[in-house]
């Protein structure tokens, strides 16, 4: 499965490590993605992956 958040479609970034002496050599940023439980209307689970902010956002608005 890949790495994407099920609600906001965030997946990977590409970058640069730099060093002290500003060697650049490319990387990857890795969404924080965490997988949670919710209920369907009826009555199911299921299982999801979400970034933490989503999680963040959904457990504020509930």
């Amino acid at each position: 499965m890949a790495r994407r958040c099920a609600i906001s479609g965030k997946g990977p970034m590409s970058g640069n490590n730099v060093s002290h002496a500003k060697n650049r050599t490319k990387r990857r940023f890795l969404p924080n993605l965490r997988v949670v439980r919710i209920s369907l209307d009826d009555g199911t689970t299921k299982k999801i992956k979400i970034s933490a902010k989503e999680l963040r956002t959904l457990k504020k608005n509930s």
